[in-house]
C-alpha cells in the first residue's frame, strides 16, 4: 500500500501541493489528473521521496520513506521523470541494466533486461546508443530502465511502486496504449502504479482510480466514472465538456467545440447563441 498523509510541498511562498491525503492499495493503477499547475508532478515527486517531508507522511507497505537510504528507496519505487536526461554514452541495454540492484545475479539481470526491452518494444535496438534513438524511443528506453528497476526489486522480494510522469505525452496512439497496458498489467500482477496523465480518456480507459487535482489540492479521488463528471470537470478545467459512458461504465470525455462564427463573435465581445452539438 502507498499512503500519503497531509502532504504539503512549497516552492518559496507558493503552495504546490496542499495537504493531500491518499491511500492506494496494492494492485491498483492510479492516474493523477488535473490542469497545468495543479501540482500533479510535484505530488508524484513527493510520493517518490524527492521532496523533504515529515516522518511518516509517505509510507510504502507501512514503512516511512522519509530518510530512507537511496538503495533501500530504490527497492520501494521506480520513477520515470517527465523529461529524463542522460549524459553518458550508454547503449539501450546498458541504460536498462543500470537500474537493477547489484544483489541480483548476472544471469537474472540479463533476463530482466531482455524482459524490459521486449516490454518497451526496443529489443531490436538493444545495442544502439541511446543518443542515436528518436525522442520517443529514448523515452521508451528510460521507461524500460524504470521497469527493470521494478522487476529487479521484485526478484529481491519487494513488489515496488512504479511512478510515471506523463509517459504518454507526445507519443503516438499505439505507444500510448502500449504504455497504459503495461501499467495495467503491473497492477494486475500486484504492483502499484501512479501515473501523471493529461489525457483524461486514457485515464478513464485504463486507470482503476483517478486523483483529480486543482491548485495543489485533491478535488476528488475514486473510480473514473465517479470522478469524471461533467460538472466537476467543467469546474476544474474551466471549460464545458460532455461525458458519455460505454457499456462497461467507463466514461468518455469530449470538449464542446464552438463554431468559427461563434469564436469570431466572442473575440468581438458580441452576444452568441449556443451551438447545437
Amino acid at each position: 500500500m502507498l499512503e500519503a498523509d497531509s502532504v504539503t510541498v512549497r516552492y518559496g511562498g507558493r503552495l504546490a501541493v496542499d495537504g493531500v491525503t491518499l491511500r492506494i492499495d496494492r494492485g491498483t493503477c492510479v492516474a493523477l489528473c488535473g490542469p497545468n499547475g495543479a501540482g500533479k508532478s510535484t505530488l508524484l515527486a513527493a510520493l517518490a521521496g524527492e521532496h523533504p517531508l515529515g516522518a511518516d507522511q509517505v509510507r510504502i507497505d507501512g514503512e516511512s520513506i522519509s530518510g530512507m537510504p537511496p538503495a533501500s528507496l530504490a527497492l520501494k519505487r521506480a520513477v520515470l521523470e517527465q523529461s529524463p536526461s542522460l549524459t553518458a554514452a550508454f547503449s539501450v541495454s546498458e541504460l536498462i541494466s543500470l537500474s537493477i540492484p547489484l544483489a541480483v545475479s548476472p544471469t537474472q539481470t540479463a533476463q530482466i533486461v531482455a524482459s524490459a526491452l521486449e516490454a518497451v518494444d526496443l529489443a531490436a535496438f538493444a545495442d544502439w546508443h541511446v543518443s542515436s534513438l528518436s525522442g520517443g524511443q529514448r523515452h521508451r528506453a528510460h521507461l524500460g530502465r524504470a521497469l527493470a528497476q521494478l522487476l529487479g526489486a521484485q526478484h529481491l522480494g519487494e513488489l515496488g511502486c512504479l511512478m510515471l510522469d506523463e509517459p504518454t505525452a507526445s507519443r503516438d496512439i499505439a505507444h500510448q496504449i502500449a504504455v497504459m497496458r503495461l501499467c495495467k498489467h503491473i497492477a494486475q500482477e500486484g504492483g502499484t502504479v501512479v501515473i501523471v496523465l493529461h489525457d483524461l480518456n486514457l485515464a478513464a480507459a485504463f486507470a482503476d482510480e483517478v486523483a483529480l487535482m486543482r491548485a495543489g489540492k485533491l478535488v476528488s479521488y475514486g473510480p473514473p466514472a465517479k470522478v469524471f463528471t461533467e460538472a466537476r470537470l467543467e469546474d476544474v478545467y474551466g471549460t464545458p465538456v460532455s461525458v458519455t459512458h460505454d457499456p462497461s461504465g467507463r466514461p468518455t470525455i469530449l470538449p464542446h467545440y464552438t463554431s468559427e462564427k461563434e469564436t469570431l463573435n466572442v473575440h468581438r465581445h458580441e452576444p452568441v447563441q449556443s451551438a447545437a452539438l
